[in-house]
């Protein structure tokens, strides 16, 4: 059989009318995390709509990998801000969280409208466990990449040693863990090797709009100027925002809360979540434990990044601070900040940065530091996995009683069997949450 001739000739060039088409429909079909989320973009702009190559989106992944943040949305604007500038950037990455942004803010008033009904409470029960399996096999998987070396074994066991029984905040083991990383890439730099899996590909599909020699576009040009003129438009953005909840302390303190967490978003959305858990439910109460993997099972099964349980998050913040009398309004402000501050960043990453990468393309690494995190995140996952297994087995227990309330099985055999399916049989997410969902219903009615 004769393969398909390559095409000879790039596409013809897109409008933004129709490139808003693509990113709207992306943002309703983009389920299965960050991976999935790259690789549908990855088959619709680069092997079949042939917008950009395959070296220049593998080199904007290889960025925003680097990035703190969602690496997925910041690909979405990283492309469309090379097709069309700062209004492309800004439509891609807005309707790329937009659809999930309404849909969780809908399922959590309606959580909190009917979560106490039976069958609802029967649901979540089997949900619980499945969040747990998901988190242990996220440890898995990420360790599995990044973990190549006994040293960075023992970093990943430090962290979880350091959150697990010290207690040491997300930020300090991210300091600790660059800094590490650093110290190490200069002493042992085979040990600190950069490990992404998104190296240099031959595939070929055929002359692309933005080709691996296509000159960079003017707005795309770097200058210092311009750098510097990006930045101040970006802090003037955020000031304003924060100056404007000053008469709203809850909301400014949650403003100012999400922008510390968008930039310690190093290594993906799992990242993160043991720094919002300590922010979200410690610190400021704004939701409980179990809420908050009530929350994130939702996030699973919903499309857009996984870290739009800071939508989640807000939305529950804004319903328990009373922001306003009206509690639909109180959550729908709360959920608003939350995702504003959490995805500010993002859009200045690529504004302000992209066009640095683009004048030194093909010199772009993964630096040590990056390493060490990354491996201090598994640790922390882990104990995010951790507490949330505890959470489910000894749903009265508390911090002082870790062990009250009595042992519940049921959670336990199902977490194993979730997490089984996940890593053995390779069975999609959401069918997992969704079948564990239908158990803990059944069970509730024995």
């Amino acid at each position: 059989m004769t393969p398909t001739a390559l095409p000879t000739t790039p596409p013809a060039p897109v409008s933004l009318g129709n490139a808003f088409k693509y990113w709207l429909k992306l943002g309703f079909i983009s389920f299965g995390g960050p991976a999935g989320q790259i690789s549908l973009m990855h088959q619709e702009l680069v092997e079949k709509r042939r917008w950009i190559s395959e070296h220049r989106y593998l080199h904007a992944l290889n960025y925003c990998m680097l990035l703190p943040g969602p690496e997925a949305i910041q690909l979405a604007i990283y492309i469309s801000w090379l097709m069309h500038g700062v209004r492309g950037a800004v439509i891609a990455g807005v309707l790329f969280f937009l659809p999930a942004f309404v849909l969780l803010s809908l399922l959590a008033g309606i959580y909190l409208t009917w979560g106490q009904v039976p069958l609802v409470q029967g649901i979540f029960y089997g949900i619980k466990p499945a969040v747990v399996a998901v988190v242990v096999f996220a440890a898995w998987r990420i360790g599995s990449r990044a973990l190549k070396n006994e040293i960075l074994w023992g970093m990943a066991a430090l962290a979880f040693i350091g959150v697990f029984v010290f207690d040491i905040g997300f930020p300090w083991i991210v300091l600790a863990a660059g800094i590490l990383g650093a110290a190490g890439g200069k002493l042992l730099p085979a040990k600190f090797k950069g490990g992404g899996g998104h190296g240099a590909s031959n595939k070929q599909y055929g002359p692309a709009i933005i080709d691996d020699h296509t000159p960079t576009p003017a707005h795309a040009k770097f200058s210092w100027g311009k750098f510097i003129a990006t930045t101040g438009i970006f802090v003037l953005i955020g000031a304003a925002a924060l100056l404007t909840l000053s008469m709203h302390p809850p909301m400014k303190a949650m403003g100012m809360f999400f922008t510390k967490a968008a930039f310690l978003t190093i290594g993906g959305a799992y990242a993160v979540l043991p720094y919002v858990y300590q922010g979200g439910v410690e610190h400021f109460a704004w939701l409980t434990g179990p809420q908050m993997m009530d929350g994130l099972a939702l996030g699973e099964t919903t499309p857009g990044p996984l870290i739009m349980i800071v939508t989640w998050v807000g939305y529950l913040g804004g319903v328990s601070q009373g922001v306003f009398a009206n509690s639909i309004a109180s959550g729908i402000a709360g959920a608003t900040v939350a995702t504003f501050f959490t995805f500010l960043p993002s859009f200045f990453f690529i504004l302000a940065g992209g066009p640095l990468v683009e004048a030194t393309r093909n010199e772009l690494k993964f630096t040590a530091p990056l390493t060490g995190i990354t491996a201090a995140v598994v640790g922390v996952i882990l104990n995010l996995a951790v507490f949330f297994a505890w959470h489910t087995v000894w749903p009265k227990a508390t911090a002082s009683a870790p062990f009250s309330g009595g042992f519940d099985a049921f959670p336990v055999i199902v977490a194993l069997a979730a997490f089984v399916a996940l890593w053995k049989y390779k069975i999609d997410i959401m069918q997992v949450i969704g079948v564990c969902a239908l158990l803990g219903l059944a069970y509730s009615f024995v």
